[in-house]
């Protein structure tokens, strides 16, 4: 689909909107639409999305800004025709192609009206095939513009149900004050909330990212992080009779053992074989990972300090340590920990960790673990930001069927 995107600016300006507009075009973009942004200022931010300048689109442009000072005055100049006239001729030959126009702001906001009015003109001409009006503002519920806008046109142009048009807000709060505004049912207005880039937020490594698409890991709740070496000594199959017990309380936790085999002992090779059997008898092959079975590569450091960012609490089960590394990284990082009740890490983790025994039953430290966690409202609502808020999910979620119509 021929999908154009329309703001006062595009990326890579600073901004909210332009923010979200650049993720929108991303997500639309991987998903095999062509997509261009249509704005008075930006540039060309990736290869796959085109950017068209058109200068009097922008709410800062001279002639525009000129405008609107008489038009905040309640005062519609002549200049304002010539305005509107010259951005139709320009959006009609622009968009001459397009198949599904989207104005981020463009109809709620007395930014630019000459724009919002060429906007009307061309839709109710049936220039455009379809038109989407995305609301992240609404100038009309919002005090600080109150004393910029005025009865009639065009001002009531941000206040109308345009038909035929799809209205969109990015929240509960702006749908309910849209649908009071327009006067039309709330069901008539779709909500599509913003959303996190992960990996940008959390400056992943592109390793860790392949890990996290490959293995689904954001959709684990809790994930649990194993940062060891596969070796007997790091008791690796009390986590998974652990995890096998804890996914009974909450079904979506997962384990990630980032470690290869310990490199000193050919024994090492049949205590994985038999973790894998284990894994596979507690029916924990979409659970349990370890990511030696993913690549061949040693881990830089970036992959491991990434887990301990993305993970919710550290499992360590050992059965000795000589130091344990692992709980200061995890201490670091804030995360929860629970870990062998054996001396090393009794020094290292004082009163601030939570223990058992190496030697205790899986279901005693799935006792230990489930409330912790399954309790904490900061991790319920890290679960709920990782499941929902990422774009792809919102893309997923809402976006694909708003294109689809």
């Amino acid at each position: 689909m021929n999908i154009d995107i329309l703001h006062y600016t595009g990326p890579p300006i600073v901004g909210g909107v332009e923010s979200v507009i650049a993720h929108h075009a991303r997500v639309m973009a991987e998903a095999g639409h062509s997509v261009r942004i249509l704005a008075g200022r930006g540039g060309q931010f990736d290869e796959r999305i085109q950017f068209i300048g058109i200068p009097k689109v922008d709410s800062r442009h001279p002639e525009v800004e000129a405008v609107k000072m008489e038009l905040d005055q309640g005062r519609t100049p002549t200049k304002f025709g010539v305005l509107v006239a010259e951005l139709v001729a320009t959006l009609q030959e622009t968009c001459a192609n397009t198949q599904l126009l989207i104005a981020h702001n463009v109809c709620s906001l007395n930014k630019n009206l000459a724009l919002t009015v060429a906007l009307w003109q061309l839709h109710e001409s049936a220039g455009l095939k379809r038109l989407v009006l995305w609301h992240h503002d609404l100038a009309w519920t919002t005090p600080r513009y109150r004393s910029e806008l005025h009865g009639g046109y065009p001002w009531d142009l941000l206040r109308s149900n345009w038909p035929g048009a799809i209205q969109v807000v990015v929240s509960e709060l702006r749908r309910s004050e849209l649908a009071h505004l327009i006067g039309a049912p709330l069901e008539c207005i779709r909500v599509v909330p913003n959303g996190l880039d992960i990996p940008r937020f959390l400056k992943l490594e592109a390793q860790t990212v392949e890990f996290i698409e490959k293995l689904d890991l954001l959709a684990a709740a809790p994930l649990l992080l194993l940062p060891v070496r596969i070796t007997p000594r790091k008791n690796i199959e009390l986590a998974l009779g652990v995890l096998a017990v804890l996914r009974q309380e909450l079904p979506a936790a997962k384990l990630v053992v980032t470690g290869p085999l310990g490199p000193h002992n050919p024994a090492n090779k049949v205590y994985f074989e038999n973790l894998q059997h284990i894994r596979a008898e507690l029916g924990l092959e979409k659970a349990a990972y370890f990511l030696t079975e993913h690549t061949q590569e040693y881990l830089p450091d970036r992959v491991i300090s990434d887990f301990f960012h993305l993970a919710d609490a550290l499992l360590l089960p050992s059965l000795e340590e000589g130091f344990g590394i692992p709980l200061l990284e995890a201490g670091l990082t804030g995360m929860p920990i629970f870990c062998s009740n054996i001396a090393t890490l009794r020094e290292l983790g004082g009163k601030e960790v939570r223990y058992f025994s190496p030697n205790a039953s899986p279901v005693e430290v799935a006792r230990m673990i489930a409330p912790a966690l399954g309790q904490d409202e900061k991790l319920k609502l890290r679960w709920r930001v990782r499941n929902n808020y990422t774009w792809e999910k919102i893309f997923q979620v809402h976006i694909a069927p708003l294109l689809a119509g």
